[in-house]
Formats: structure tokens, sequence, C-alpha cells
């Protein structure tokens, strides 16, 4: 190993440490920010104006990770990228309309579920797949190409699903993605092209950052959903562990019917299964309404514990040595 690449592996080797003990925690912190919110939900209510300002800091973070060599997977291998992107909005969203109907969850609820699906893949699917043994590159090229469409394919899934429970009013939710989602993006990838190693050193903390931040999203959001909670609150955990679930099961189907290596297919299956669930909170409560919000807000705490569970599982499986390449996608969201 030459002297200039030490310095760039003892920074991923810091960042997947960080990201391995984020991923591990959040659960629980999400757990505890849960159970604060809804034993004082009156105390927090101040913190709603500050959810979606708090989801673009998140993106900012993802921008921050991204480097060429991510852009560059999508070239080289653009069939697993296009399956995966494929499945996550085939999917999830009409999963998601299926279980509200199979359940006869409320209309409010029903729409919280299905704009969970329709919203893109969350980031700590990356970090997911790197401790499955799963195709890192892989999963960082689809969650970067399912972000980047979100504005339009959100919205418009959004409209035509959700929208037969509520009214959707998809130009403003674009825009809103737009400013949530595309634009912290696009900044964090400039600042890193141009500061690289600014951001090296700042990388492992990013995980940390991103935690405390979905972690006041979900109190903000539990806090003004804590009355739907009490009266809804086991009806809404079913229907978002069916989601879950299914979303891995299927996206692994999908992956092994076009024939993908098995490094592939449990990426394909944890970039399904897990959402952007953090950004389905926070436009719900703008959109919809709060008591739609919290799918949104109990998608985040459970997709995280069952993708910890199945990455355990699968890592203690034989399996073929998986094609990692990039990194570990530091920032850690629904």
């Amino acid at each position: 190993m030459s002297s200039s690449s030490a310095p760039s592996t003892t920074a991923s080797a810091a960042e997947e440490r960080s990201a391995r003990v984020a991923v591990t925690l959040f659960p629980l912190l999400i757990l505890a920010g849960g159970a604060v919110a809804l034993a004082a939900p009156d105390a927090f209510t101040g913190l709603a104006p500050w959810i979606n300002p708090l989801l673009g800091i998140i993106m900012f973070g993802m921008g921050l990770t991204l480097t060429p060599p991510d852009f560059a997977i999508i070239a080289k291998r653009p069939v697993p990228v296009v399956i995966g992107v494929v499945a996550q909005y085939a999917i999830m969203p009409f999963l998601g309309l299926l279980i509200a109907m199979a359940l006869y969850l409320p209309p409010a609820l029903a729409a919280g579920v299905i704009l969970v699906g329709c919203c893109p893949g969350g980031t700590a699917s990356n970090v997911v797949s790197y401790l499955a043994k799963g195709d890192v590159a892989l999963s960082v090229a689809m969650t970067t190409v399912s972000t980047l469409i979100a504005p339009l394919l959100t919205p418009v899934l959004a409209l035509w699903l959700a929208g037969q429970y509520m009214p959707v009013n998809a130009g403003s939710m674009a825009w809103s993605i737009v400013q949530i989602v595309l634009l912290p993006v696009l900044l964090g990838l400039v600042i890193r092209l141009f500061l690289p190693r600014l951001v090296n050193k700042a990388l492992p903390a990013l995980p940390w950052i991103s935690v405390i931040a979905i972690t006041i999203v979900v109190i903000a959001v539990v806090s003004g959903s804590a009355k739907a909670i009490f009266s809804a609150g086991l009806l809404v955990l079913a229907a978002v562990i069916l989601h879950n679930a299914l979303g891995y099961a299927l996206g692994y189907g999908a992956a092994r019917l076009f024939r993908l290596p098995i490094p592939s297919r449990r990426t394909t299956a944890i970039e399904v299964g897990m959402q952007n669930s953090g950004l389905a909170a926070g436009l719900a409560r703008q959109y919809l309404t709060p008591e739609a919000a919290l799918p949104g807000a109990i998608f985040s705490v459970w997709h995280n514990v069952s993708g910890a569970v199945l990455a355990a599982y699968w890592r203690r499986r034989s399996t073929p040595a998986p094609r990692q390449g990039g990194h570990v996608l530091a920032a850690v969201t629904e």
C-alpha cells in the first residue's frame, strides 16, 4: 500500500466503524425518542417546523458521501441498477395500496402507508447491505438513482395511489422534494468535489448527525400523532411489518428472476424493503395530516431493526465474495 492511499484507507475504515455503530444504536435512539414523545407530546410540538430542514441536512450528508465512482457504477453495470430502481418504485407503492386495502386502514393511515412506498430507498440500506455482505457499490448506485428521480416519481405515484384516499397536491409535493432532497444532495456533491480533504475528515461524524436529525424528526412526528398512536398503533405496526417484510421478499425475488448474483440479490432486497420513511413522514405531515405521518415514523424504527436482523442472518451464511467497491454511505436515515 502506498503512503498516499493510507490516509484514504484509514478514513474509510473510520467511516465504516462509525456507520456500524450508528446503524446499531439508531433503532434504540429512535425508540427512546418515540417513547419520550409519547409520554410528553406537548413538550415537543414546537419541533414540527424543523422536520423538513432536518431532512434536508440528512440529504446534504448523503451528497457529501457520494464520489465519481458511485456514478460510474451506473454506466458500468446499468442492468442491476435499473432492476433495483424499477423494483423499488413498482413493488413498494402497490404493496402499500394492497396492505391498506387488506387491513381496511382509515384513509389517513392508508395514504401514509402508500406514501412510504412511494418514497426512494433509505440511505441506511447502504450500511445494512455492507453488513449483510451485499454489493455495496450497487446499493449506493440504487439509492442515488432512486433519490434523484424521487421529485418526479414520488408525487406522481402518491397522486395516483394515495390520492384514492386523500387529496394530494402533487405539484407542491414535487417542489418540496426538490428542496428537501435534490438540492441538498447536489450541494453536498459540489462541496465534496471542491473540498474533498475537508469532507473526508468530516465523514465519520456524518452518521451521528443523521441519527440525531432523524431522531428529532421522529420525535416531532410522534408528538404530533400521539392520540393516533394510542388508538391505531398496533394496526399501523402490522401494516409496516408487512410492507417491509414483503418488500424484502419481493425485491430478492425480482433480483433472482433476473439471475443476479447472490450479493446483488441481497442488496436489491434491502434497497426495496428499506424506505426513506423520514421523508414520507415529513411530506405526510405537510401535505396530508399528522395521522398520515404515523406510518413513516414507525417505519423509520422498524426497518432499521429488521434490516439489522436480516444483515446478521445473511452475514452468517456462506456466500460468494461480494463486489464491494465504493464506500459505505455515511448518512443513516430512515
